[in-house]
């Protein structure tokens, strides 16, 4: 039997480059298509798609992913409101990138507020072939950054009056990512962890990011006007999301027929990092069922079980 060889995918290339006024970091892989542009949620950076950028190389396809403003390692936010920066930065990059594939446009994909960032930017049109936004902020938010601080020694952390060992602040905001952000710790990797805690290894940035997500609070609470999205849009959400509640799909569903929801079961609010292969599968065009859930109310406590779901016949 002729053995079929399996090449390496091509290497991610990391760059500088600027958006809208913010100096950033790109990361980027060569490939055919219509490029996927990966937006990393709060917090995080673009090093947590390296894992679907990896799958997608192998399947030579071209991706990007960028750190956005305030985050990872690019310029901080300016003053004033935070979403209308991401809008123009995103704006920027899918310009550039679609010009790149040659007016083949792009797949817009993001995590959490990333999600939030390529719904908005679906609602201003562009070169857009697909929406596949992973537990977007702003549907039905859980009360996530006063769960983020009350998360144990993360809070006194923050509030401590003595200078804390950038190697401890590692550990901690490790420890805190890998109990919020995942349902089956064990399946993510410690590389993965660490890199999340290396953007926020000391004290000062650590209160800054929460400072953010404290000014994003209210711009969450209505950011969308979905009947504006004309995109083919599939919704990629992990059941035991602790973060975003899967419940917020329904706003979606009930607003764009052309909407669909993909539930990943054991897995929580990063289904990039947790179930990066199944993602892969998602954007390579493999969404599963047809039919499209719909929700309803559990019994239990939501901030302990989503919503079930049911399918609409």
């Amino acid at each position: 039997m002729r053995r079929t060889l399996s090449l390496p995918p091509p290497a991610v290339r990391e760059r500088r480059t600027r958006l809208a006024g913010f100096e950033t970091r790109i990361l980027s892989s060569p490939g055919s298509g219509p490029p996927v542009v990966f937006i990393h949620g709060f917090a995080d950076s673009a090093d947590c798609w390296r894992p679907a950028i990896d799958g997608l190389a192998r399947a030579g396809r071209a991706t990007c992913a960028i750190d956005l403003p305030g985050f990872g390692t690019a310029d901080p936010m300016r003053r004033g409101p935070i979403l209308p920066q991401i809008d123009a930065v995103l704006d920027d990059l899918i310009e550039d990138r679609a010009r790149r594939s040659g007016g083949a446009g792009v797949i817009l994909c993001g995590n959490s507020l990333g999600g939030c960032a390529v719904m908005r930017a679906a609602e201003r049109g562009g070169p857009i072939t697909a929406l596949v936004p992973v537990a977007p902020a702003g549907l039905d938010l859980a009360r996530w950054i006063g769960v983020i601080e009350s998360e144990r020694l993360l809070g006194p952390l923050v509030t401590s009056p003595i200078p804390v060992p950038r190697p401890l602040v590692r550990e901690v905001v490790g420890r805190a990512y890998r109990a919020l952000a995942f349902s089956e710790q064990h399946r993510v990797d410690q590389e993965s962890i660490a890199s999340f805690a290396s953007h926020l290894a000391d004290v000062p940035t650590l209160r800054r990011v929460l400072e953010t997500g404290r000014r994003l609070v209210p711009e969450l609470k209505n950011p969308f006007r979905l009947h504006r999205i004309t995109a083919p849009l599939l919704m990629v959400w992990g059941v035991r999301d602790r973060l975003v509640f899967p419940s917020g799909a329904q706003r979606v569903l009930d607003a764009l027929p052309h909407a669909r929801l993909e539930l990943i079961e054991n897995c929580g609010h990063c289904p990039q990092v947790e179930r990066p292969a199944r993602l892969v599968e998602l954007l390579l065009g493999e969404p599963g069922p047809a039919a499209i859930p719909r929700l309803e109310e559990s019994d239990e406590p939501q901030e302990r079980q989503p919503k079930r779901l049911r399918r609409r016949r």
